[in-house]
């Protein structure tokens, strides 16, 4: 593993300072800066329009762990999950989500994941450790340069919905979205940025705290402590009533839209007593949408998802009662599509 410094953890005023330091021109800070920010080199190689001379400086004095794509996988329905490699030879994934109306990535936060939720395959995985805000970065860029090449169209949204707890490496996170959302950077709007989370209530009003502008997006799947906790280990220190405390704060600070997410497991979450359970949490959050999710079966758990009139009573309480609701449909079902799945693949 490289000692030498990583060239994206410098400033663009460290970078001057680098610069100055070795006798170049001031107008070569602004060339590098660029290629990698808005150009995306992935190699000190790639920075073309730099001699030879100061690529091989460069490349002796930083170092430059960029991500790279490792496999692909494309679905019928145009679903495109890529696994890629981090420069210490970890894998992690990302996807392309293809709609009319938007192309979203969907971005891993960490490789591996240490809540253990037991309906994702991620949660199978030990946490190696938190990805670097510039891997994170390189996940948007890589991911966006399919969407053009798939369907000539830039990302619309990100969600931060990939494999690890985004608010477990809370600056990372933070820090790409900077670096995402910046004018010298790929400069997207926060708006279309959801950062999801199973519920860490500490972090989540750390965000309120902090006035992030990006929406955010909770992993509910049961709507009781008793059952919340058997699928998802982190109620039992962070309870569904810390939640609703923590996303009210989040609102109050910032005004920010908040989503519950609540995958049907047939049998377990699926009843009209859970959608009235459901309800209640709705109407004492300010939410915008419920997003109910046709759950993508694994291996390593036992549950599988409501037949489909099971699904319509699920979602015609929930709308007879106004919760605005919708059903997410499973995509990539022909593909190792459920998180966690492809990286775990030899």
């Amino acid at each position: 593993m490289s000692t030498l410094t990583n060239i994206r953890d410098l400033s663009l005023e460290q970078l001057e300072t680098y610069f100055e330091s070795i006798g170049e021109k001031k107008f070569r800070v602004k060339q590098v800066y660029e290629w990698l920010w808005q150009k995306h080199a992935f190699s000190f190689d790639d920075m073309t329009n730099l001699s030879k001379d100061l690529r091989s400086k460069l490349s002796a004095d930083f170092s430059f762990p960029a991500l790279k794509i490792d496999t692909v996988q494309t679905s019928d329905d145009g679903t495109v999950k890529s696994r890629f490699k981090t420069f210490d030879g970890h894998a992690i994934e990302g996807v392309l989500i293809p709609t009319e109306e938007r192309k979203t990535a969907c971005v891993s936060s960490q490789i591996g994941c240490s809540l253990s939720c037991k309906f994702c395959a991620t949660g199978y995985m030990d946490r190696k450790r938190n990805l670097n805000f510039d891997e994170i970065y390189d996940q948007v860029v890589l991911i966006n340069q399919q969407s053009e090449k798939n369907f000539e169209k830039k990302l619309s949204n990100i969600v931060f919905m990939g494999m690890g707890e985004p608010l477990l490496n809370y600056n990372n996170v933070l820090k790409a979205i900077a670096k995402i959302t910046a004018e010298d950077g790929l400069f997207m709007s926060p708006k279309r940025i959801t950062v999801s989370t199973a519920g860490v209530a500490k972090q989540i009003k750390k965000l309120g705290d902090d006035k992030v502008r990006f929406k955010l997006a909770v992993s509910l799947h049961a709507a009781n402590d008793k059952k919340r906790n058997e699928i998802m280990p982190i109620n039992e220190t962070n309870d569904i009533e810390s939640l609703i405390e923590a996303l009210n704060h989040f609102y109050k600070q910032t005004g920010n839209e908040i989503t519950f997410e609540y995958i049907l497991l047939k049998n377990f979450n699926d009843s009209q007593k859970d959608a009235e359970e459901l309800i209640k949490i709705y109407r004492q959050v300010p939410a915008d949408l419920v997003n109910i999710i046709e759950y993508n079966p694994i291996d390593a758990f036992q549950f599988t998802k409501p037949d489909e009139e099971s699904i319509q009573n699920f979602m015609g309480h929930l709308e007879k009662n106004r919760v605005n609701a919708r059903l997410r449909r499973s995509r990539g079902k022909d593909i190792d599509a459920a998180c966690g799945q492809l990286a775990n693949k030899k």
